[in-house]
């Protein structure tokens, strides 16, 4: 009899140690998968779209652009100013000045010393807030001539679509980008729409640079 008890009490502490390990075998499992999953969680959560700004430090202002412009504890200056027709915008403080032309460092500094006056070591951002100097135009036999903005890379198949196409008897073939360098010269570039859309000669469809002017025949 006892040696049955003791082949009995063996058996269950052989059970409960069994028992125990494999509770914490699951349970060691279970930390390295959430561990896992933690850490492809924050990869997923670190791999979002890089914060972006309007315009790059190269960009130049122009008229009808909107600028926000920050002075560090000055709320009664901070504010959200268009570019006016002549180039300059309005601050309280600073007054009239001069915007267009600019870029936004550039502007930053001028605020900057026009507000020593006023400001103790004022520190400034200017950030383009909307981009409204960039523009294009399409003329002639579209459905929608006009101005139009440049806010991303347009090619002049896209400049036709965004003018809702050809109308009636428009000449497909015979279509021109009209492009002015800065030295006043003006280039009469070509483009045959019928062979674009075919796949031939597509260095034709050239990427639109502000005021460029695509004429449709």
């Amino acid at each position: 009899m006892k040696t049955i008890l003791r082949v009995a009490l063996v058996g269950i502490l052989f059970l409960n140690c069994a028992r125990i390990g494999w509770t914490q075998t699951s349970a060691k499992s279970g930390n390295k998968l959430t561990d896992k999953s933690g850490d492809a969680g924050d990869r997923t959560n670190g791999a979002g779209a890089p914060a972006g700004t309007a315009a790059g430090d190269e960009f130049v202002i122009g008229t009808g652009d909107v600028l926000a412009i920050n002075v560090w504890k000055e709320a009664e200056v901070s504010r959200v100013v268009p570019v006016r027709s002549d180039g300059r915008i309005s601050l309280p403080l600073v007054g009239e000045i001069q915007a267009g032309g600019h870029t936004a460092k550039q502007l930053e500094a001028e605020i900057t010393a026009k507000l020593k006056d006023y400001v103790s070591e004022p520190e400034v951002t200017v950030i383009v807030q909307e981009i409204k100097s960039q523009k294009f135009n399409v003329l002639g036999m579209v459905m929608k001539p006009g101005s139009y903005v440049l806010t991303n890379p347009t090619t002049v198949l896209d400049a036709i679509a965004m003018a809702g196409g050809f109308r009636d008897f428009a000449k497909q073939k015979d279509i021109y980008v009209l492009r002015r360098a800065g030295d006043g010269t003006q280039t009469r570039l070509p483009f045959n729409y019928k062979d674009v859309v075919k796949g031939h000669k597509s260095t034709q469809n050239i990427v639109l640079q502000s005021n460029d002017t695509v004429v449709v025949p």
